[in-house]
């Protein structure tokens, strides 16, 4: 966790996402989470399988984010 110079707490996480195979679900994940109050960024690496996310864990929790991946229509882990 760092904290922003704004003094709120920031977390950076990275998530394994199933199931994103092309430039159209790397957008969709990334939009699902960009969605949701309390993320800073979330940039998903198609190649990888994966997806980073620098968010506020006192406005969205991280089930929250991979819940969001999930409705989204992929499988997400940390």
């Amino acid at each position: 966790m760092t904290e922003c110079c704004s003094g709120s707490v920031r977390s950076d996480v990275t998530l394994n996402v199933s199931g994103m195979t092309c430039e159209h679900c790397k957008k969709s994940v990334e939009a699902a989470v960009e969605a949701l109050p309390g993320i800073e960024s979330a940039k998903a690496i198609i190649q990888d399988g994966r997806v980073n996310v620098s968010f506020e864990p006192a406005k969205v929790s991280l089930d929250d984010i991979l819940e969001a991946i999930r409705e989204a229509g992929f499988e997400a882990e940390e």
